[in-house]
């Protein structure tokens, strides 16, 4: 993936985040998933029409196209209100494929091991929303609890690794990895309790118009 591209990835995540939690409406950040999946489609576009067949770049291009179209659609979905499920179901497809990309990346980069695996966690809860219609764990909401954490890991998993990879100061080492690992656990931890709050503050009285909204929400 273009490490420019992963910089508004970071901020698109932030912002559909703020989405999810009811900070900002959903047509409003319609436009910028237009712009960053549109991006996401058209460079690595380009970069694979001049690669020549060299796997090394046709491996760091294609990956962008998941996200992508991704962004595409959840921009359409605002706009148009149209059907999230099989948008929820493309999601599942994305979290195989960068669940296989975060097992493979162990063993060279662990810490983009633990940013795909992140992204895999993501992806798989949107699949679980919308594809299969599930609103809560338990307790917990997981429209709130998906919004707080993109919201967290957005841009520590997408435009700080986008400007440290520009600045030539990334890192592979194992105890960069365990430190990114850290802090998916605490951010997991921490959006359970946002959601929770969050959820008590929207109220009883707010919860069955939550749940029709969920489509259109995340």
């Amino acid at each position: 993936m273009g490490n420019v591209g992963l910089l508004f990835v970071g901020v698109v995540l932030l912002v559909n985040g703020l989405v999810a939690i009811g900070v900002v409406d959903g047509r409003g950040a319609a436009p910028l998933n237009l712009f960053v999946g549109s991006a996401q489609i058209v460079v690595p576009t380009l970069v694979l029409a001049q690669s020549g067949g060299d796997l090394a770049v046709i491996n760091a291009a294609w990956p962008s196209y998941l996200f992508g179209f991704t962004y595409l659609w959840f921009g359409f979905i605002q706009i148009f209100g149209i059907d999230a499920r099989g948008f929820g179901w493309y999601c599942s497809f994305v979290a195989v494929v960068v669940t296989f990309l975060a097992i493979k990346s162990v063993g060279t980069d662990p810490v983009f091991a633990v940013i795909w695996a992140t992204w895999a966690i993501i992806w798989s809860l949107f699949f679980v929303m919308l594809g299969l219609g599930v609103t809560k764990a338990g307790r917990v909401d997981l429209g709130h609890f998906t919004g707080w954490f993109v919201i967290l890991l957005g841009i520590p998993t997408c435009s700080v690794p986008a400007l440290l990879l520009l600045n030539g100061v990334w890192t592979t080492s194992v105890s960069a990895g365990f430190g990114a690992l850290v802090v998916l656990v605490l951010a997991t931890a921490l959006s359970v309790a946002l959601a929770q709050r969050s959820a008590r503050r929207d109220g009883p009285a707010d919860v069955r118009s939550h749940e029709s909204e969920a489509d259109l929400r995340v």
